[in-house]
């Protein structure tokens, strides 16, 4: 057996007993690292003074932008640094659409070693890009390089958990999607204390906490990677089979749809604008959730009759605490709706689901204003959790309602086609929030006043959504592959027919087998778990 067979697709399909319980924990070993790209903002403030460490050395005024790109002593604008985070979901949504085919016939472990090596590699070369003071190397590590590891680690286990639990499909892809939402809330203060332990006269500490984070990032991945298993063809759990078309389930299918003509279905482009308007009004709100908190309730928040602009600095540092209370509580909803909106679509179906998140949300965004005007804080807190359930709900459940439309055979790469939907999100959503509140301030609109506006057309869109959402059908008979069409991509895609004795074995499983899943639950339950009570003591400060 040569090295490189080790990471074929062929070798990892599982055999007689396997624990389908092991998958998804090796999915959140992968989420849990690559979900750090919403945590990158820790970094944004040492990094702003790495030349001057204690504060920003400005660069010389007479440097063109160009020139500031290379210059080595003085230091990067926070402007300049967040370009990082644009760069990660726009590579994100482009590799997954690119490689999503590949990732099909390559399988989950070859996909979690490449997303492994671009991830962590780029970390790496973003460390050095720091060392060197040269943003460009910092761009192209973790933004693009990393970018191409998100989006590849994103999409590795979606077909395989959607495969190994046909009859749970929401609650498997919510279980591994949740932990992306859960990176940051791990990996944010795993940075924070590494940048202080690393600090010195010299050094703000980042390029080493980059080093450290890619080799332990690595490990996690890697062993993410290898615990990947694949059922047989024809797999499925005791004592479930698969549902018979009646009017109650007419929208899930038994069938396939090869990529090449699924993302040219008027329902690709339906469910695209589904995700893509979902998306666009949390996305938005995630990046000005603690200025917005600030700016609308002022010095209520502190018990003091002024607005914003009328407190002083040690008031204004009072409220910024109370409101980073409040964005760790929106992350807290944001991981919770993965999975329980998920979960909850498995009973309710996907197409509910998201009328569910288009109706409470239409009705949440509109209401905001007036709730915000009333000054009735814990409202405003709750409706804001809702929101971000929802927003985290959408990316899990949006998996499993692709499965029910086009079948699971090469669910993954349909999927990576759909992403580009959040790399438009990610774009459109805070220009859109951003740019309402600007011009609204501009035209004199008080701080207190200057989201009501982007409030409505958030609403607007969720109300599009609302339609795209009514106008989807099952697909046409005509776009499923044939019994021919479908040998044939399986035989690409290296599949094994299951064998008689392995059949509806998922649940017959060795005491060593439980023992080893409740170990693996364990490497990424506890981190996780860390996270949370981080999160949680940082929420307490909105109750106190």
């Amino acid at each position: 057996m040569s090295f490189m067979h080790v990471f074929s697709k062929e070798h990892i399909i599982a055999g007689a007993g396997f624990n389908r319980w092991l998958v998804p924990p090796a999915a959140l070993a992968i989420h849990l690292c690559i979900g750090m790209a919403y945590g990158f903002s820790v970094f944004w403030l040492p990094l702003s003074r790495a030349v001057g460490i204690t504060s920003s050395v400005a660069c010389a005024k007479e440097l063109s932008f160009f020139e500031t790109l290379f210059a080595t002593n003085c230091d990067w604008k926070i402007s300049s640094l967040v370009v990082m985070f644009q760069l990660f979901f726009i590579f994100l949504g482009g590799a997954a659409a690119l490689f999503g085919g590949w990732l099909e016939h390559a399988g989950p472990r070859k996909a979690g070693v490449v997303a492994a090596l671009c991830w962590c590699g780029g970390l790496v070369i973003s460390a050095f890009g720091i060392y060197v003071h040269q943003i460009l190397l910092v761009w192209l590590g973790a933004g693009v390089i990393g970018g191409i590891g998100l989006g590849l680690g994103y999409i590795s286990p979606v077909s395989t958990l959607i495969k190994w639990f046909p009859d749970r499909r929401g609650m498997a892809t919510g279980m591994a999607i949740m932990g992306f939402g859960g990176g940051a809330m791990v990996g944010a203060p795993l940075a924070d204390w590494l940048m202080r332990h690393f600090s010195s006269a010299t050094s703000v500490g980042v390029w080493e906490t980059f080093l450290t984070m890619a080799v332990i990032y690595f490990v996690f991945m890697i062993g993410g990677a290898f615990a990947y298993r694949i059922p047989a063809t024809g797999w499925t759990p005791v004592g479930w089979t698969a549902p018979v078309a009646q009017i109650n389930n007419v929208m899930i299918t038994n069938q396939h749809v090869h990529l090449a003509k699924a993302w040219r279905t008027p329902q690709f482009w339906l469910i695209w604008g589904v995700l893509c308007l979902n998306v666009t009004a949390g996305i938005g709100i995630i990046g000005m959730a603690s200025p917005l908190l600030q700016e609308v309730f002022g010095g209520h928040l502190i018990g003091v009759d002024l607005g914003f602009n009328a407190l002083n600095l040690a008031q204004k540092a009072q409220i910024a605490t109370i409101a980073a209370g409040f964005t760790g509580l929106l992350s807290l909803f944001n991981i919770g709706g993965r999975f329980f909106w998920a979960s909850l679509s498995d009973l309710i179906g996907r197409k509910m689901t998201y009328f569910a998140f288009f109706v409470i949300g239409f009705i949440l965004y509109a209401a905001i204003p007036t709730i915000g005007r009333s000054g009735h804080l814990p409202l405003f807190v709750l409706s804001f959790c809702i929101i971000l359930s929802m927003y985290g709900g959408g990316f899990a459940t949006v998996p499993a309602y692709l499965a029910d439309m086009f079948g699971s055979q090469m669910v993954g790469a349909i999927h990576g086609r759909l992403l580009t939907a959040w790399a438009t999100a990610g774009v459109l959503g805070p220009l859109v929030v951003n740019y309402i509140r600007e011009y609204q301030l501009g035209n004199g609109v008080p701080k207190a006043q200057a989201y009501d506006v982007t409030m409505y057309v958030l609403a607007g869109m969720l109300a599009l959504g609302f339609i795209c959402n009514l106008l989807i059908r099952p697909v046409s008979k005509d776009k499923f592959m044939t019994a021919e069409e479908l040998a044939h991509e399986r035989q690409l895609a290296h599949d094994k027919a299951v064998t008689l004795s392995m059949a509806g074995t998922n649940e017959v499983v060795s005491s060593n087998s439980v023992l080893v899943a409740i170990l693996a639950w364990s490497a990424v339950g506890i981190p996780l778990l860390f996270g949370i009570w981080i999160t949680l003591q940082k929420a307490l400060i909105l109750f106190e």
